[in-house]
């Protein structure tokens, strides 16, 4: 399984937990006021008739059929409809990020993880830019965040031996390769990686 795999597998399952930890929490939609002004709430309620939770569903499908226009388009209606929802903003910027639009992908995950500081795999995300874009400082820093928030993800100690690779510091690097080979010894990428240094 290559690393790209296991990032998908990994955000797919964070995603499908996430729906299925908002469906358990769904109440009775509140009813609307009818004095209500024309707020910008409800003017992004006219988009569709559709509801945030749908469109992010709609979107994952689309994902999972590569069509990420479409993904685009349906996830940017969510987060009209609810902004400030840090799940939706970072399936914006992973998908961005999957067409290489690594700076506007960076945006949004700023503004995701303003909301959300604990989520790992915001952190590993925007350190995946970072160190794309050779700031080395500032994936370093997020790949810290990530593992203080969860020391046993293979992959995040897969990808700062990668930084720690392009930054010229191999035993440093041997160390993190190890330590995901730890916690999952059939992870082929690390043991490659681990024997070139």
């Amino acid at each position: 399984m290559t690393v790209f795999q296991l990032l998908m597998l990994g955000a797919s399952a964070f995603f499908a937990f996430k729906i299925f930890e908002h469906i358990k929490t769904l109440q009775d939609p509140q009813p609307q006021r009818e004095d209500l002004d024309q707020s910008e709430d409800k003017r992004a309620e006219a988009f569709s008739p559709f509801d945030p939770e749908a469109l992010v569903e709609k979107a994952d499908v689309a994902f999972e059929e590569k069509d990420f226009q479409k993904a685009l388009a349906l996830l940017s209606e969510a987060d009209a409809k609810d902004p400030q929802n840090s799940d939706i903003l970072f399936k914006i910027a992973y998908i961005l990020q999957q067409t290489n639009d690594n700076d506007e992908a960076l945006k949004y995950y700023k503004q995701a993880v303003e909301i959300d500081e604990d989520n790992e795999y915001i952190h590993n995300s925007m350190a995946s830019i970072y160190r794309a874009n050779g700031e080395f400082t500032s994936a370093k820093m997020h790949l810290h965040a990530s593992l203080e928030i969860d020391n046993s993800n293979p992959i995040t100690y897969y990808n700062f031996g990668n930084l720690l690779v392009d930054m010229k510091h191999p035993e440093e690097a041997k160390n993190m390769y190890q330590k995901a080979l730890e916690i999952n010894p059939d992870f082929s990428e690390a043991k490659e990686e681990l024997e070139k240094l």
